[in-house]
């Protein structure tokens, strides 16, 4: 079937894609846009996954200021230059990130920035509360599985579900900003600070 300008123009806008990969996506779908949409985003996954090995030094520090100023967070997001540093759709992912950083005080940006041994605590809690509970030993390995699954998706920024829609996490949010950009982004390290509160030395 014949792709129109009109479909082009409304899935470039809706996904930051070059009017030749929506061209080409419509065609592959044969005009479907909601499959020219799922094969943009799977090609656009599988580019992010290869830009994340690019440098990325530039970026912006963002601040953001919470409930009259009890809520404060600080964020490090880098990309790779400064023409996208300075775009809408970068300086927006980096306001998103502090907000969700201030919502939902995550302790962690990487699963693999959770040392060991606070994992091994988080382990030998749920194993022990299972025991508490009377489960049976061959169920425990698995309650203590899901435990932790819980915990990462609690306290690591990149698997917390958005706040502004919980069908999708940070790390979604970060890709569909890294295929719309071009560039790999991360989440360099953030400060989160709430009035009152004391910070472990």
């Amino acid at each position: 079937m014949a792709i129109t300008t009109e479909q082009i123009k409304q899935l470039r806008e809706a996904t930051g894609a070059g009017i030749l990969d929506c061209r080409k996506a419509l065609e592959q779908a044969d005009g479907d846009y909601k499959k020219a949409l799922d094969f943009l985003r799977e090609k656009g996954l599988a580019t992010a996954a290869k830009r994340s090995e690019r440098r990325a030094s530039e970026g912006v520090i963002e601040l953001y200021s919470h409930g009259n100023g009890r809520v404060g967070v600080m964020v490090e997001v880098n990309c790779e230059t400064d023409f996208v540093a300075r775009s809408d759709a970068f300086r927006n992912l980096a306001h998103e990130i502090a907000l969700q950083i201030a919502a939902s005080s995550p302790l962690y940006i990487r699963e693999e920035d959770i040392p060991e041994d606070v994992l091994k605590h988080e382990e030998e809690n749920a194993a022990a509360k299972a025991r508490e509970e009377g489960k049976k030993d061959a169920v425990i390995p698995r309650i203590v599985e899901g435990s932790i699954k819980k915990f990462k998706e609690e306290n690591v920024l990149l698997l917390q579900s958005y706040i502004r829609d919980e069908s999708k996490t940070i790390r979604d949010l970060i890709n569909d900003t890294v295929v719309s950009t071009g560039e790999n982004i991360v989440v360099r390290r953030f400060q989160r600070w709430a009035l009152g509160e004391t910070t472990a030395e």
